[in-house]
């Protein structure tokens, strides 16, 4: 049992330091360069083709073309993909991101593939040493063959004399 508790402890261990690593987020001295193609791929299309408004393929879709041609006017503007991208999370909700913020509520939805991955893994292991340790159990002692033999027979004798 302690074997099971300090691997699920070691786990649990490794899935805080890499919630740690996801959650630290390099800072940058200097803000990239926004371009329209990559707040583009931050964004779902709504047009009900499933695909990012960078790779909508609808050449005149009604949601994509006017959200690449406000994305450059805000760009224009001055705003950051940062700033961009949470304007449209004002207006449209959650559905407009193409993959989830990993902060808050979210962060769960990054990590719990990796959990459950690295629980399923620790699972395996603690089953595969279980089993590969189980030693043969010893054989049922079974009754002997001399019991049976005598059983048999006088049933054969009584069967003999009902028959003459």
């Amino acid at each position: 049992m302690d074997a099971i508790k300090n691997t699920f402890l070691l786990a649990l261990l490794c899935a805080a330091l890499f919630a740690a690593v996801l959650a630290s987020a390099p800072v940058q001295a200097s803000p990239p360069k926004t371009s329209v193609e990559d707040v583009a791929q931050g964004l779902t299309c709504q047009c009900g083709c499933g695909l990012t408004v960078a790779n909508c393929n609808h050449p005149n879709c009604s949601f994509s073309v006017p959200v690449r041609e406000q994305i450059e006017q805000m760009i224009a503007k001055g705003f950051g993909k940062r700033d961009i991208l949470a304007f449209f999370r004002q207006k449209y909700g959650e559905k407009i991101l193409s993959a989830p913020d990993p902060h808050g509520f979210n962060l769960l939805a990054w990590l719990t593939p990796f959990i459950m991955l690295l629980a399923g893994a620790v699972a395996l292991l603690l089953a595969l040493r279980r089993w590969s340790r189980r030693t043969p159990s010893a054989p049922q002692t079974t009754v002997s063959p001399d019991h049976y033999e005598v059983r048999l027979r006088k049933q054969l004798e009584s069967e003999v004399q009902r028959l003459l």
